[in-house]
C-alpha cells in the first residue's frame, strides 16, 4: 500500500445535487482486465495514459483520446475482452452554484446564533457556544452520547473542497490527506483557492464579531449565512470569494461536532468553482481506503450513473468502509442520485428541527435511506469564522459523525451492521418520505450497536 506524505494544498465541493457534463478534454476512466497490459489496449485505440487512479491492483487508470471522437468509440472500446470499464471522465458541478430548489436560507433563523457571541470549550479547544450547543446536537440525542458512551474514533475521509487546517474546532484532528486537484499529498487546505489579499482580510479576525448588524448575512441562494460581521465586510466590499469556498471545512466542522475525538482526513476532489472531474472522486475513495478511513463522507451527488464510481463504492464495503452520501437539493419526489443510490451507500435527505421534510430535500427516492436535521446548522468556516448552512450535504456530515461514534464502541463492526444501526433513528411520519431508517438519532444508534454486538 502506498502512503503519502505531508505539505499544504487546497479545496472545492457541493452541497448536494451535482450536475455531470463532458469534461474539456477528451479524457475517460478505463479499467483493463487482470493480466491486460495497458500500454496493449491503449496502443489500440490511440489512447495515452494519464494517470493511474488507485494503487497497484485496481487496473483503473485516466485515459486521453482523439477530440472529437470517433462515433460510438466507447461502445467499440468496451468490446475489447481486455476493458472491463470504459467511460467519459465527466465535470461534476455542485448544485450550490446553480441551486434548482427554491431559495431556502432563512436568516432569521440564525439571529440567535448571530448574537450569541459567547464560547465554551470543547474537547481541547474554545469554540462559539451557539455551534458546540445547537438545537440539531439535542435533537439528535448528542449530549447523552458524549458524555456517558463514545465521542468518535476512527478516521472520516471527507471527499470536498480541503479545510482550513488552522481553524480551531480542527486543528487538532486533522490528519494528510490529498489535494488530487493538484496531486499534492498532505492536508489541502482551502485558503489556497483565494488570494493573498482574501485570505489576510479572511485572517484579520480571531473571534465573531457582530458589531453593526445582529443579523446574519446570506451568502448564497441555498446554503451559507455568514455569522460575522468581519466576513459580511470581505463580501461587501468586493472580495471575490468563489461560490462554493468553504464547502469543505463547514462539512468537516459538523462531522467533528458529532465526532470530536475522531481523526479527519481532508481529500480535495473539487475545485473552488465547485466543479470536480469523477476521476479525482473516484481517486479519492480509493486512496481513503487504502490509507486507512473508516467513513467516507460525500457531500455531492450526481444525477449521471458511474460504473466506476459504483466499483470504487463497492471496493470501500468489501474493505468494511462506510460509505454516507448526501441525497441532494433538488427538492423534488424520486430523484435518484449518485453515490448515494449505489450499493453500499447510506443516503441521506434533510428534516427540519420539526421533524419534517426540508423543502430542499429529495425525497422518495433510492437516494434516500434515511434523513438528519439539515436547516440552519451552525458549524465552522475558513478564517476563524462560523456559518449557518442548509442542505443535505450537511445532513451527510452528521451521520457520518455518528458512524464514527460507532467505530469507538465497536471497532470491528461490519457496514452492514452500521448501516441498520445509523437507521435506526426516529421514525417520521410516512408522508415526510424520507426512506425506511427515519430521522438520525445517535443514542437509539449507539444502544442499537451495543445490543447487537
Amino acid at each position: 500500500m502506498r502512503k503519502y506524505s505531508l505539505p499544504r494544498l487546497a479545496r472545492v465541493v457541493a452541497i448536494l445535487v451535482c450536475l455531470a457534463v463532458p469534461a474539456a478534454a477528451a479524457q475517460y476512466i478505463m479499467q483493463i482486465a487482470a493480466g491486460a497490459d495497458i500500454s496493449q489496449v491503449t496502443a489500440r485505440y490511440g489512447l495515452a495514459v494519464v494517470r493511474p487512479l488507485s494503487d497497484d491492483g485496481h487496473t483503473l487508470y485516466l485515459v486521453s483520446g482523439p477530440d472529437p471522437a470517433p462515433p460510438n468509440f466507447v461502445k467499440t472500446v468496451l468490446t475489447d475482452p481486455s476493458v472491463r470499464e470504459f467511460e467519459p471522465d465527466e465535470r461534476v458541478q455542485s448544485p450550490e452554484t446553480q441551486p434548482t430548489a427554491p431559495v431556502i436560507a432563512d436568516v432569521s433563523a440564525l439571529t440567535a446564533a448571530a448574537q450569541d457571541l459567547t464560547t465554551v470549550p470543547y474537547y481541547g479547544a474554545t469554540l462559539r457556544n451557539s455551534y458546540v450547543n445547537q438545537p440539531a446536537g439535542t435533537l439528535i440525542g448528542l449530549p447523552a452520547v458524549l458524555q456517558s458512551y463514545a465521542t468518535g474514533a476512527g478516521v472520516v475521509a471527507v471527499i470536498d473542497t480541503g479545510v482550513d487546517p488552522n481553524h480551531p474546532a480542527l486543528q487538532g484532528v486533522l490528519v494528510p490527506g490529498y489535494d488530487f486537484t493538484r496531486n499534492l499529498p498532505g492536508i489541502p487546505s482551502e485558503l489556497d483557492d483565494l488570494t493573498q489579499s482574501t485570505v489576510a482580510i479572511l485572517d484579520q479576525s480571531t473571534v465573531a464579531i457582530l458589531d453593526r448588524t445582529q443579523c446574519p448575512y446570506l451568502l448564497n441562494q441555498s446554503t451559507v449565512a455568514i455569522l460575522d460581521q468581519s466576513t459580511v465586510a470581505i463580501l461587501d466590499g468586493g472580495g471575490g470569494l468563489p461560490e462554493d469556498f468553504g464547502h469543505g471545512t463547514m462539512v468537516a466542522g459538523l462531522i467533528h461536532l458529532v465526532a470530536p475525538t475522531a481523526r479527519i482526513m481532508p481529500l480535495k476532489a473539487f475545485h473552488a468553482d465547485g466543479t470536480a472531474n469523477l476521476s479525482d472522486i473516484v481517486r479519492a475513495i480509493y486512496f481513503a481506503v487504502d490509507n486507512g478511513a473508516g467513513v467516507i463522507n460525500m457531500s455531492f451527488s450526481s444525477r449521471t450513473a458511474s460504473t466506476t464510481l459504483a466499483a470504487a463504492v463497492q471496493y470501500a464495503w468489501s474493505h468494511n468502509v462506510i460509505c454516507v452520501a448526501s441525497a441532494g437539493n433538488d427538492g423534488r419526489e424520486g430523484v435518484v442520485v449518485h453515490p448515494a443510490a449505489d450499493k453500499g451507500t447510506l443516503g441521506v435527505g434533510s428534516t427540519t428541527d420539526l421533524d419534517q421534510r426540508s423543502s430542499f430535500s429529495n425525497y422518495d427516492s433510492p437516494s434516500v435511506r434515511m434523513a438528519a436535521p439539515g436547516d440552519a446548522l451552525v458549524t465552522t468556516y475558513p478564517g476563524n469564522h462560523y456559518a449557518g448552512v442548509w442542505g443535505t450535504s450537511f445532513s451527510t456530515a452528521l451521520t457520518s459523525g455518528a458512524a464514527a461514534l460507532l467505530l469507538q464502541l465497536a471497532p470491528k463492526i461490519t457496514v452492514g451492521h452500521a448501516l441498520s444501526a445509523l437507521e435506526h433513528g426516529q421514525q417520521l411520519h410516512i408522508d415526510a418520505d424520507m426512506g425506511d431508517g427515519g430521522r438520525l438519532d445517535v443514542y437509539s444508534a449507539i444502544l442499537y450497536c451495543l445490543k447487537k454486538d
